[in-house]
């Protein structure tokens, strides 16, 4: 929101020396946080004056129109002469009362004015448009002024409101009536004990009669529709300079009289409204709950599909404008529109705040109605505006309007008047609940130490105690609280935590970068990741209120996001990319309870607890790794090397390894991977295999769902399964003797896993044996069709002795020979 400063003191009464800054930081300290305070206009220095053109001489001779004029702008020149000035612009005539920047003025941006030769004519100066005034966005021409506006020759910087102070601020969720001026005028003269003057606070007669109809039909979808009529409107009446100022400084765009008053008062008192052109509605104005299938043009001419949670306002012939958000086409204000009906109703927020999400539409009314608007305003806000409309455009306020009322009046909250006090931890003096209450507008009562409050319309975010201590605490200042170091506690990291950051060091040392992707997932993720339909990964929790229509489940998997993040960072040019992420899948348990809604007075008990627990999912903490591009540069050094399914595995051996579990590796099929380089991988727990997860090269089709360099692979699994085959890490005793080494190649069939001969030679051998590794795998004309050599280094030694010869062979021959009884495998000749 942001808030001139002169508009401001309007409605308070502060003092002359409290600056624009000094009241931001007061604000901020209150609640209220302005991001920065804009000084417009800043860098403007004068002669900048009121001018009245005399003569203009059309130039011929040139690509474009060129006028030579003459201009009064009496002694400001220090001669009293015309002014002579070269100007392109054609909208103003001889008598015209313009704004005139003279030789040596400094216009917004460093734009200097000089006296200078062009077009053949002498220009010394320059008749200036709103842009270059920095008043708002017009390119049409320069600024008329009306007549009477200002004296011909006075500085013109002060009266046109050149320079302004204007506060940013950044009004969260729960502070809608921060979102007008009314709203922040209020807070203000609370902080510094000054009188405010409301604006809404006007005497408005009662209705001589019915107005035009309007039918709520639904109280929950709305509780207050206001309509008033002005007749005989000039649709050509200009929006006032002040008022277009004033819009273009809270960062409204200018658009027509009509359209800028609804604006107008939308920022003053935080009611927005909607004009409609009498003439084009038929019949009874209706608030209603959209149908099935209904459809609207809006103001922005998208054509929308209408859902039934969305509320619309409709005439005879059907949905004219999205409640709370926007306007239709078919009723829009227009260049000749005389009749106006201005509405101002009080909507759903929560259905407000669904619309603008399902249309992707936010608008400066979507986010006043979403967080909550003033129940009791409606009535003055649409009179102001009628006002308005008759003051500045011509037109006849009409007595009779319509005003239907539907609202309830707030209940009472009960509250120790030292409740704020003990959740501050200070000791506030006696009455400061009551005066801070008071304050913010609440009707209270008090009862010894207890106060009862009934919060104002104005402040639907005020629900329970502890809303009512938020607003003495921030009044009486967040600085003032004390700061107490709290007393240490914890006995440092736990087991898990020390694994999570184990793993992510050892992955970013092998040159992987963590990624932080949105927990959220859709059905053309799972699509893309070629699922079948009865895939235990599409079982998925679907959100009440998405962020993203298109992702509205809690993810399954890290894979959609890591894909994401890598097609990303490929279509920017960084074609070699290694990526994890470490996080919660969420698994729906069947069956589950929903989950109870608590009271927030007090702490839930161990039976409610027990209650939340059981609603919700299960939430395996996994590691995912995406991997695509060179993972070996080419250079003087080498020819490098391309990234291989073998990466990913190795991705998930380095994590086993930093928690100290031995991994088995096998081969496997399993979408998203490419049936033939994928490999399933599996630790033991308790003696029983226990799967972790996957890894290896991505299937092509989902390479080309998530548009991935080709190649691309991937590993995914499960931190938590890893962590339970955690056994007490033993400290090895470590030998002084010298190790014996061992080669033995075997001859296999093709189809033998590497790692199941391993895992024989490694039984057989014994407890001699410290390492056996694979060092070379041979298939051609020495051995036969369809079998493969394999050729292992084994590493054995002993505690207390220097082995023999003898004993080292006698436990190789055992290796293979549990080799050979297990594996079908032959000594190679």
């Amino acid at each position: 929101m942001r808030v001139p400063l002169t508009w401001l003191r309007e409605y308070v009464d502060l003092p002359a020396e409290v600056t624009a800054r000094r009241l931001a930081d007061r604000l901020t300290l209150a609640g209220l946080e302005v991001e920065t305070v804009d000084a417009l206009g800043a860098d403007i220095t004068g002669p900048i004056v009121y001018g009245k053109v005399l003569t203009i001489e059309e130039l011929t001779g040139f690509k474009k129109p060129i006028r030579f004029c003459t201009v009064d702008v009496g002694r400001a020149n220090g001669t009293g002469e015309p002014q002579e000035i070269v100007c392109g612009a054609r909208n103003f005539s001889e008598g015209d009362l313009v704004v005139v920047c003279l030789p040596g003025a400094e216009l917004p941006g460093g734009f200097r004015i000089g006296a200078r030769k062009t077009y053949g004519r002498m220009s010394e100066g320059m008749i200036c448009s709103a842009s270059e005034l920095g008043l708002w966005e017009d390119h049409t021409g320069i600024v008329v002024l009306p007549e009477g506006f200002g004296q011909v020759g006075e500085d013109a910087i002060g009266p046109l409101g050149l320079r302004e102070d204007v506060l940013d601020i950044a009004v969260t969720p729960d502070r809608g009536y921060a979102l007008s001026i009314r709203g922040v005028a209020r807070d203000t003269a609370a902080l510094y004990g000054v009188d405010f003057h409301d604006p809404a606070d006007m005497d408005v007669p009662r209705p001589t009669g019915e107005g035009h109809p309007g039918r709520i039909e639904d109280p929950e979808l709305a509780d207050r529709l206001v309509l008033r009529g002005a007749s005989g409107f000039d649709p050509e009446a200009p929006t006032p300079l002040w008022m277009k100022r004033r819009l273009h400084q809270s960062g409204v765009r200018p658009v027509s009289l009509a359209v800028d008053v609804t604006n107008y008062v939308m920022l003053e008192l935080g009611q927005p409204l909607h004009a409609w052109d009498r003439e084009r509605l038929s019949g009874t104005v209706a608030v209603r709950a959209a149908t099935a299938g209904e459809k609207l043009e809006t103001l922005d001419h998208v054509q929308r599909s209408l859902d039934p949670d969305d509320i619309v306002i409709a005439d005879d012939t059907g949905a004219q404008a999205l409640a709370g958000v926007m306007g239709g086409v078919d009723t829009e204000i227009g260049l000749t529109s005389s009749e106006v009906l201005i509405e101002a109703a009080h909507f759903d927020t929560r259905r407000i705040a669904r619309a603008s999400r399902r249309h992707q539409l936010s608008s400066e009314a979507s986010r006043r109605f979403e967080r909550g608007v003033d129940s009791a305003v409606q009535l003055a806000a649409a009179t102001r505006a009628v006002e308005l409309l008759a003051e500045l455009g011509g037109a006849t306020v009409e007595s009779a309007y319509t005003d239907l009322d539907r609202t309830t009046k707030r209940r009472p909250i009960t509250v120790k008047a030292s409740h704020a006090g003990s959740v501050a931890g200070v000791d506030y003096p006696e009455g400061t609940t009551q005066k801070w209450l008071r304050a913010i507008g609440c009707a209270v009562e008090t009862d010894g130490d207890v106060v009862r409050a009934v919060p104002p319309t104005w402040r639907p975010d005020l629900t329970d105690p502890n809303d009512l201590a938020e607003e003495v605490i921030r009044f009486e200042g967040y600085e003032n609280i004390p700061s107490i170091r709290p007393r240490a506690s914890g006995r440092g990291l736990t087991s898990s935590q020390r694994l999570r950051r184990a793993v992510g060091r050892v992955l970013a040392d092998v040159g992987f970068h963590e990624v932080l992707n949105y927990p959220f997932l859709g059905e053309r993720d799972l699509d893309g990741l070629q699922l079948a339909s009865d895939d235990d990964r599409r079982s998925a929790l679907r959100l009440a209120n998405p962020l993203n229509d298109g992702e509205p489940m809690l993810r399954t998997t890290l894979l959609p996001g890591l894909f994401k993040a890598l097609a990303r960072n490929v279509g920017r040019g960084m074609n070699d990319v290694a990526l994890y992420e470490m996080g919660l899948v969420y698994r729906p348990r069947p069956d589950a309870p929903p989950a109870p809604i608590l009271p927030v007075d007090r702490a839930p008990g161990a039976d409610e607890l027990a209650l939340i627990d059981a609603a919700l999912p299960e939430q395996p903490r996994r590691v995912g790794v995406v991997i695509a591009g060179q993972v070996e540069r080419a250079g003087w050094w080498g020819p490098g090397r391309e990234a291989l399914w073998a990466d990913a595995i190795q991705a998930a051996r380095d994590i086993a390894r930093v928690a100290g579990v031995e991994l088995e590796v096998e081969a496997a099929q399993r979408t998203p991977w490419h049936p033939g380089r994928c490999a399933a991988l599996y630790v033991r727990v308790d003696g029983e295999r226990l799967l972790v997860g996957h890894a290896g090269e991505l299937h092509p089709r989902a390479v080309k769902a998530f548009g991935l360099p080709e190649r691309t692979a991937a590993m995914e699994v499960e931190l938590d399964r890893i962590e339970r085959a955690r056994t007490p890490v033993v400290a090895p005793r470590v030998s002084t003797y010298p190790v014996a080494t061992q080669d033995v190649a075997l001859v296999v069939d093709d189809s033998v896993p590497v790692e199941r001969i391993s895992e024989a030679l490694a039984e057989g051998a014994g407890e001699l044996l410290e390492s056996v590794r694979l060092f070379d795998v041979y298939t051609g004309e020495q051995v036969d069709e369809g079998r493969k050599s394999v050729a292992f280094a084994l590493r054995f030694r002993a505690e207390d002795r220097t082995l023999t010869a003898e004993e080292a062979g006698a436990a190789r021959d055992a290796a293979v020979a549990v080799a050979a009884e297990r594996t079908g495998a032959v000594l190679r000749g």
